[in-house]
């Protein structure tokens, strides 16, 4: 065997496969978020920001923040935006903060997700949190820290300390939907990716009541608290209900798993849209409840078209010697996917990459697939394929020449679109 590429990969560059006496198999975090990935998951997360000043606990809080912001009229405009400004960074501050410790705490949890109870563990502590935005529990906080988070204080320092204290008021609303969003981020592991979710967070949480403030003229136009912010919450609870299916998606079979994700996206818009019999008194709402509804439905038929329409990937071999034995005789280069059910960059690779026509193609005719599902623990030997490989981590996809020897400059741990891979395959014909 060559020598392991594990100088890119942060291992002890003295360490050999033959003195492993136990593999720990542990997902990438090199990539858990990027690209049009995280842009979406940003808009949405600013999205839900936005959507909790429509919560009954921080909706009736825009008059009072109108109010603070008012008392500084008499300053200049640009001491009104430092106001403003304190306001939103003792806000992200807060929630920021929190995010990083989730991250932080929760960095070992990536290597638990390999455990169907860890992942069941997760989806239920989401529908747990999901269940009290739906009205069937409420967190309460101290009377004390309650009381002490409602004063109000003057200067720069009042809107700090408002900003800071914000999440406490209003806990009783937005705690579900922010500790679910916590155990989200947990699990990514990340630091400057928790950061910036409850810094996104925190910005579609505090712009609107900033910009209210700044323009406190137009507050009177604004629709009455009422039942109407009842129906928000329950739209929050969807969508953590969403989150905890996404995390069990990997105990289920292929089919279960589309099917799970649509009838969630069914159910919340039949139950938002419809069976929900929250009225308001103003005419935007209804409006607001079809959007939900139909976006609901697009989502549901979205996935199960793309599901029916996507067709067979790429024909995969399990590992046996005599795959690879017939590789050689046929003198076709070989290439090895090392996979996890609970690998979120892996199930990426299956379901886009491997599903181009033209790798289908190039699989087919010029190459030998051979699939290491590595899902669950126990196997021989696959233990011992991670020996020899030097594999640390999922994804992890392996090119072999037509001779068996790996070309480790092809070798890829994360998802990469068809095109690059595209130029792997390319790269290992020349071998033949």
């Amino acid at each position: 065997m060559g020598y392991p590429e594990w100088h890119a990969r942060g291992l002890p560059v003295d360490s050999t496969p033959a003195g492993l006496s136990e593999v720990s198999l542990t997902p990438q975090q090199s990539r858990p978020l990027q690209g049009w990935g995280m842009i979406w998951t940003l808009l949405g997360i600013f999205a839900g920001g936005i959507a909790l000043n429509l919560t009954p606990c921080i909706y009736p809080l825009i008059p009072i923040t109108v109010s603070l912001f008012g008392g500084q009229r008499s300053e200049s405009q640009r001491k009104l935006m430092l106001h403003g400004t304190c306001y939103i960074g003792g806000l992200a501050l807060t929630n920021s903060v929190l995010g990083v410790i989730a991250a932080l705490t929760g960095g070992l949890l990536g290597s638990l997700l390999q455990h169907p109870m860890v992942l069941a563990l997760v989806a239920a502590v989401l529908i747990f949190f999901a269940t009290s935005l739906f009205g069937l529990w409420e967190i309460r906080l101290p009377y004390a820290l309650s009381k002490m988070a409602s004063r109000t204080y003057t200067g720069y320092f009042g809107s700090l300390f408002m900003g800071l204290t914000l999440g406490v008021v209003a806990s009783a609303c937005i705690g579900p939907f922010i500790l679910g969003l916590l155990t989200w981020v947990a699990t990514i592991g990340s630091i400057w990716i928790a950061f910036l979710i409850f810094f996104t967070l925190s910005l579609g949480l505090g712009l609107p009541l900033f910009f209210l403030a700044l323009f406190s003229g137009q507050l009177n136009k604004l629709p009455r608290s009422g039942e109407w912010m009842l129906w928000v919450t329950k739209l929050l609870g969807w969508i953590l209900v969403g989150m905890a299916a996404y995390f069990i998606q990997p105990l289920l079979p292929e089919t279960a798993k589309i099917f799970l994700l649509a009838a969630v996206a069914l159910a919340a818009a039949l139950h938002l849209g419809w069976i929900d019999r929250t009225r308001a008194g103003f005419r935007g709402f209804e409006w607001l409840r079809t959007a939900a509804a139909i976006v609901g439905l697009i989502i549901a038929t979205f996935l199960i078209g793309s599901w029916v329409m996507r067709g067979p990937g790429v024909t995969w071999h399990p590992y046996s010697e005599q795959v690879l034995a017939e590789a050689q005789r046929l003198q076709k280069p070989v290439i090895m996917d090392f996979y996890a059910d609970w690998c979120a960059p892996c199930r990426e690779l299956d379901e886009v990459t491997f599903h181009d026509p033209e790798i289908i193609k190039q699989a087919k005719s010029n190459f030998t697939m051979i699939k290491v599902d590595l899902t669950r623990k126990g196997n021989p030997i696959h233990e011992s394929l991670l020996r020899q490989y030097g594999v640390k981590g999922v994804p992890t996809v392996v090119f072999l020449d037509p001779q068996g020897k790996e070309q480790r400059d092809l070798r890829l741990v994360d998802f990469v679109p068809a095109e690059q891979f595209l130029i792997h395959m390319a790269e290992i014909k020349k071998t033949q």
